[in-house]
């Protein structure tokens, strides 16, 4: 890995690579895993079936994702849960959300990788350390990528007209015509206050006014929403991170490059 980053850019080094399992598609009852390596390499999300040796190699993974447009998950069983947080526990179960943070089966330290189009990867590796090492390098390598990407602009509609939509770290959220560039609405992330989606392609955004304190909520359809919330939460948890000094001056030992055995 030393070798590989001698041939990158600062912006485009490997974080962080090493071996996991990843849990396939089959019977419940009986799971099965495959070894894969993955990497957090500049803006991508890299998935192989064996390590990369050469820089073409890294164009050769059997997945490659946008860190902007990812979401990291640990799993965790119940038990693990009530010890952390009680009324956590209580609240998820509530809301039907436990399912999100479950573990699929015996194997103790896991993790998800949700990526666009409703897709996820769900991944076992064996010792809690590798899993809080993988935890705070997605972190890291998210939050750098947000900062070096400073905006995303997708395409989206509303009852027929096509728009855009564009997330800026500094900004915050503006939708625009795509013909006329002309802006039609404009908020800060502090302004959102919540959101709902139909699972599938549309999305409602409720922001406050900063000048009448009322709520407005704006409706927009998007081909690949997934990917959209991925992105939003990221600038989000990028805006939010950004203030804490503690996490800030962590980047700098994040930026150098670790490896799992």
């Amino acid at each position: 890995m030393t070798m590989a980053n001698k041939c990158y850019s600062p912006c485009d080094k490997v974080i962080h690579m090493g071996w996991v399992s990843e849990r396939l598609r089959g019977s419940p009852s009986s799971p099965l895993y495959k070894f894969k390596f993955l990497a957090l390499k500049g803006s991508s999300f890299y998935i192989f079936s064996t390590p990369p040796v050469s820089t073409l190699d890294w164009v050769r993974a059997e997945n490659i994702y946008n860190l902007c447009e990812v979401l990291f998950k640990v799993h965790k069983n119940v038990f693990q849960v009530w010890l952390a947080d009680e009324c956590w526990l209580q609240a998820n179960v509530y809301l039907g959300l436990l399912q999100d943070y479950e573990l699929e089966d015996k194997r103790p330290y896991c993790f998800s990788v949700m990526v666009g189009n409703s897709k996820s990867h769900y991944f076992s590796v064996e010792l809690g350390s590798e899993l809080s090492v993988w935890e705070k390098s997605f972190r890291s390598a998210i939050f750098m990528e947000v900062q070096r990407t400073e905006s995303k602009t997708y395409t989206c509609s509303f009852q027929g007209e096509a728009l855009c939509f564009t997330i800026d770290f500094a900004v915050g959220f503006t939708c625009y015509d795509s013909k006329t560039k002309d802006v039609l609405w404009r908020f800060k992330f502090s302004q959102l206050k919540g959101s709902s989606d139909d699972g599938k392609t549309r999305v409602k955004l409720l922001f406050q006014n900063a000048e009448t304190k009322q709520i407005e909520m704006k409706e927009l359809e998007f081909q690949d929403l997934t990917a959209v919330l991925h992105c939003i939460h990221s600038f989000i948890a990028a805006k939010v991170a950004s203030v804490d000094p503690v996490f800030v001056e962590s980047q700098s030992i994040a930026r150098k490059p670790t490896k799992t055995n």
